[in-house]
């Protein structure tokens, strides 16, 4: 069961993961942030903009998919130990696309399942400015070998091999 960290915990400087080992290449073209994360958890929001939309000027559906990719996968790599991170990469993942979206805040919030010391399993749900499923979706993660939770790697350890 995830546990919430309580408010003085989210406010202790040293209580809060550094969310910075999260910050990927495609994180920033996309624009979303990493707001909560915590083992079990992540938590991610997008201020969805005109370049996110299609040409019908909904939300793109490939935008629903990278949120909900990233948080469910964010679940399940949280690391407490400062200075590392875990790794996974997606083994497979599906999308449910259950209501429209246009413009605005999105709330994706991601859920590790279960799993075992090599492969995980997590979910996500995309949320509107006003708390409506927007969409779900569901993955199977593989941890990349060297990267595995609890303790992870250095952040700037190489990954080697077939991830």
């Amino acid at each position: 069961m995830v546990r919430a960290m309580t408010d003085e915990a989210r406010q202790a400087p040293d209580a809060r993961p550094d969310i910075s080992v999260a910050i990927g290449g495609f994180q920033k073209l996309v624009g979303y942030r990493l707001v909560r994360w915590e083992p079990g958890l992540a938590e991610i929001e997008l201020e969805a903009a005109a370049i996110h939309t299609n040409r019908s000027g909904l939300l793109h559906g490939g935008v629903h998919a990278t949120l909900l990719d990233s948080a469910a996968g964010l679940s399940g790599v949280f690391c407490a130990v400062p200075g590392n991170v875990v790794r996974a990469t997606t083994l497979s993942f599906s999308v449910q696309f259950v209501a429209a979206a246009r413009t605005g805040m999105l709330r994706t919030i991601g859920r590790k399942r279960g799993g075992g010391t090599r492969i995980f399993f997590a979910a996500a749900e995309v949320l509107d400015a006003q708390g409506r499923l927007v969409a779900s979706g569901e993955g199977s993660y593989r941890y990349i070998p060297g990267f595995e939770p609890p303790d992870g790697a250095p952040l700037d350890a190489p990954v080697r091999g077939r991830a």
